[in-house]
């Protein structure tokens, strides 16, 4: 048997007073803890925060398990594109989902449909309707900024232009004003 080249020292070995030591420190540490606590928490907006810019704790909706109102009959709902950003300026953020019936063929008409989530309710819900599928409108892009709606759109210069075709191509931006989204058109915007 080989001798350990270290002698044995004698603090290797607890006695009670090292276990009267360390249980006099933690009891320090938790009552320091107890009289030492952060600053009271506030809910008010941070400066330079606006529309369009929302808390980072809080997430967009999801558009899983929502109720579009589009009827596709056997076909399934597609969520084509989405966009989030605070659009009413209360500091959460709006998902706005681009939907449409996934047709086999044709261009299907789009739905644009903006979600809020409540704060009692697990699911988002339609709040508002941007594009409504009757109108024969197909969405091309889509993005928020600066608390706004921005996206582009292909329609129809007649209900004789085949569904497969669309021939008209508008920019439109919606903004949230007195309680309601108004569309208008940018500047930017042009017709094929």
């Amino acid at each position: 048997m080989q001798q350990s080249a270290v002698p044995e020292l004698a603090h290797t070995h607890t006695r009670p007073i090292h276990w009267l030591a360390t249980a006099t420190a933690v009891a320090g540490v938790v009552a320091l803890s107890s009289v030492v606590q952060p600053d009271a928490a506030t809910a008010a907006q941070a400066p330079g925060a606006g529309p369009g810019s929302a808390p980072a704790a809080a997430a967009p909706p999801a558009t899983t398990g929502v109720d579009f109102p589009l009827e596709c009959g056997p076909v399934k709902l597609v969520v084509a594109r989405t966009a989030a950003g605070d659009l009413d300026g209360d500091g959460r953020p709006e998902t706005v989902a681009v939907v449409h019936c996934d047709a086999g063929m044709s261009t299907p008409p789009d739905g644009a449909y903006v979600l809020t989530q409540g704060p009692d309710t697990a699911r988002a819900r339609v709040v508002a309707t941007l594009v409504d599928p009757e109108d024969r409108l197909k969405v091309t892009d889509l993005a928020v900024r600066d608390g706004a709606v921005l996206g582009g759109l292909l329609g129809y210069s007649s209900p004789d232009v085949p569904t497969c075709c669309p021939d008209v191509t508008e920019n439109v931006k919606w903004q949230w004003k007195n309680g309601t989204f108004v569309r208008s058109t940018p500047s930017a915007a042009r017709s094929v």
